[in-house]
């Protein structure tokens, strides 16, 4: 069974703590080339993502060397991996290629500049986070005032997203910014985030942002980061599976998908610590939908979804 993947932070740690680790096999990165085909991984999106402490012109160029990184440490040395510009291309993959989809994780790396933006869609983005987890010159993130939104600076960037066929990712936004968003926005997606009625954290979305966002006809994919899981030192697959449940019986098992989160978080769920791991997680959900619905949940939900979004 297939796998699609909306979000990890490789290029982080290629540009950062793992720099000169070997993208190919490396034991320091829960996302490699040997993980992806071990986990029948057919898509990854890989985030490119920067610490909030650095200036503006650092985080910038921090930006676009993780760009490099994914360039030629990522596609150029592996023909298996195929840089994906156009949602299109998904049908043109065949069965021992791996897409891989550049997205930006909040838009600190632009400051106040659509120039900038600009640079990173040439660069082929195809999914753009307006914030982290906190305020930037777009809107604020989800650990700030949950009454403040979308700021007149972050309507120019959904626009210009807009007319680039952009996908906006919702899942770092506070409160009031993706009610703000999904007023303006061709094309939402939360790349990673779970149920906040089952996990209580900031992190996490509401039933009515989750019914609002597929109303709005987006998307919704699950984290597999504890700490959006479950209050608890040890957190399992089951507890995971409790999400997906959750938002199946909102808005229907169709409109999920998995967003992991490998290599930018520190504590894992048991059984299911990196890429390879798929297909046990994926046996799990079994007793609780069907074959097709986990078909769907893997990855064939997310491939509908673009089908109809240009």
């Amino acid at each position: 069974m297939k796998v699609i993947d909306l979000h990890c932070d490789v290029l982080y740690k290629l540009a950062g703590t793992e720099e000169g680790a070997s993208f190919k096999n490396s034991d320091q990165l829960d996302v490699n080339l040997e993980k992806l085909k071990k986990g029948g991984v057919k898509a990854q999106v890989f985030a490119i993502f920067v610490d909030d402490h650095l200036n503006e012109t650092q985080r910038y160029m921090e930006a676009l060397r993780q760009v490099e990184k994914f360039q030629y440490e990522v596609i150029a040395p592996y023909e298996e991996m195929v840089h994906i510009t156009d949602w299109q291309q998904f049908e043109q993959l065949e069965e021992h290629q791996i897409g891989a989809i550049l997205s930006l994780e909040g838009c600190d790396a632009i400051g106040e500049s659509l120039e900038k933006l600009q640079s990173f869609i040439d660069a082929g983005i195809l999914l753009a986070g307006l914030t982290w987890n906190h305020e930037n010159a777009v809107a604020y993130g989800a650990n700030e005032d949950a009454t403040k939104g979308l700021k007149p600076f972050g309507y120019e960037v959904i626009q210009k997203l807009n007319d680039a066929k952009i996908i906006v990712d919702v899942s770092h936004l506070n409160e009031q910014g993706f009610w703000d968003v999904l007023k303006v926005t061709d094309r939402l997606i939360a790349s990673h985030s779970n149920a906040y009625a089952v996990r209580a954290h900031q992190r996490n979305l509401k039933d009515d942002q989750i019914k609002a966002l597929i109303e709005h006809g987006g998307h919704m994919h699950c984290v597999f980061y504890p700490l959006f899981i479950k209050e608890s030192e040890q957190v399992t697959m089951t507890d995971l599976i409790e999400h997906i449940q959750h938002i199946a019986n909102l808005v229907g098992a169709d409109k999920i998908g998995l967003g992991s989160d490998f290599d930018g978080i520190d504590q894992k769920v048991i059984g299911l610590e990196n890429a390879s791991q798929y297909p046990m997680f994926l046996e799990l959900l079994k007793p609780h939908f069907t074959e097709i619905e986990i078909e769907g949940i893997a990855a064939n939900n997310f491939e509908r979804f673009i089908s109809v979004i240009e």
